[in-house]
């Protein structure tokens, strides 16, 4: 099983600088990289001044972490390519898989926050679903064009590229019919410079959770990603995407294949400390992100939310524990981590501990603890040579590059 970090960075309560809040990802990070972690991963949210959400632009972190770390593969969890200009976000990852030796995961996303798409896209507007929709849905063609492409163009009904009847004539660019019309010298294609390093492109994901989302993830060949619903419940969710990928790859699926899960983690000496240390971290995060989700997501199958004035009147830490939580001693969580791979036979797994409100020391403790005491028992094959033990001072030792690393692909 692979593991990652899921980064979702705040500032909640004692409003840390955002350089602190970078040196602080970076620990994480080093720590994570040095114990043989797989990736580490960062998500995109805009104008959060509440503190819950710190993390405008997931490809600038990446650069960031490339720089501090050796070996760990660098993800944005997600990209909202409806935000983004398409052309842009692909030349935008290309330059980071080379800067980072061919380390990136692509996660790519519709979004959810209706400040946000009204202010960087309003045709974005997640008000209007369908049109949403077409955006990330052409968006995501556009990538793969552009990156797995000499020349590439696009026809849809959002985007058309390149821009038609433009005439494209100097000395020093070579005339061809490979990219424009030689009669009327208009472009007919473009090419993005750089391509990435990993061809045909980086691993490709889907934030995913209702069935529309999950068909389209395995209908066009994107990795899905999942967090919030207990196991019973994700057990339809991997099946469906299981099918639905062996119907459109014309092959057999494993369950799990192609699929990852994040998980909330905090790991301590006892089950009481915490619940005591990150409970109400946590609690704090879900009462910002439910006033927009609801808390359907954590039913159990058939279960349905008592009638209650407020519609997170339910969400507290005994409702929640035993629905999704990670959070215990190493034995608890190691439990809980072979129910995942029982169930569901999963293949990736993504952990989150720095929850808003929660010090840094803490999340240093768990993280350390879960080194010390979890890692070797969920995965003892891969700790081997100088990833195999952890050492606190090799989490701060300096990165070391080659330019000879090969481009890796991830799945």
């Amino acid at each position: 099983m692979k593991l990652g970090y899921f980064a979702n960075q705040n500032d909640l309560g004692i409003r840390k600088p955002f350089h602190q809040v970078m040196a602080e990802t970076r620990e994480i990070a080093r720590t994570c990289d040095a114990a043989g972690w797989d990736s580490i991963w960062f998500t995109e949210h805009h104008f959060g001044f509440e503190g819950y959400e710190v993390c405008p632009n997931p490809v600038l972190m990446s650069a960031d972490i490339a720089a501090h770390t050796k070996s760990i593969r660098l993800g944005q969890a997600a990209n909202i390519v409806t935000f983004w200009n398409p052309l842009r976000l692909a030349e935008d990852i290309a330059v980071l898989d080379h800067m980072s030796g061919g380390r990136v995961e692509v996660g790519l996303g519709r979004g959810l926050y209706g400040r946000e798409a009204l202010q960087l896209n309003k045709a974005a507007d997640t008000r209007n679903e369908e049109q949403n929709r077409a955006i990330f849905e052409e968006s995501v063609e556009i990538l793969r064009r552009a990156w797995s492409n000499p020349y590439f163009d696009f026809n849809g009904k959002v985007y058309r590229y390149p821009d038609p009847n433009y005439v494209w004539d100097h000395a020093l660019s070579p005339k061809s019919a490979t990219y424009q019309n030689l009669e009327t010298k208009e472009l007919t294609k473009l090419a993005l410079v750089p391509r990435p390093l990993q061809q045909p492109h980086p691993p490709l994901w889907q934030v995913i959770d209702t069935p529309r989302s999950i068909q389209w993830a395995a209908e066009h060949d994107l990795q899905g990603m999942f967090w919030i619903p207990p196991v019973a419940s994700l057990k339809g969710r991997f099946e469906l995407y299981r099918d639905t990928a062996a119907k459109a790859r014309g092959r057999d699926v494993a369950l799990g294949e192609g699929l990852c899960l994040v998980r909330d983690l905090y790991v301590a000496e006892t089950m009481e400390e915490a619940k005591r240390a990150a409970g109400e971290g946590i609690l704090a995060y879900l009462r910002w992100v439910c006033h927009w989700r609801g808390l359907g997501n954590h039913l159990m199958p058939g279960e349905e939310l008592p009638k209650t004035p407020g519609k997170l009147d339910t969400l507290t830490y005994d409702w929640l524990h035993p629905r999704n939580l990670l959070f215990g001693t190493p034995d608890y969580v190691v439990e809980k981590i072979q129910e995942l791979q029982e169930t569901l036979n999963l293949q990736y797994l993504l952990v989150w501990s720095s929850f808003p409100g929660v010090s840094h020391d803490k999340v240093m403790r768990s993280l350390r603890l879960f080194n010390e005491a979890v890692l070797p028992r969920i995965r003892p094959q891969a700790l081997h040579g100088e990833r195999a033990s952890f050492d606190s001072r090799a989490a701060h030792s300096e990165p070391r590059f080659s330019a000879s690393r090969q481009a890796r692909g991830s799945g």
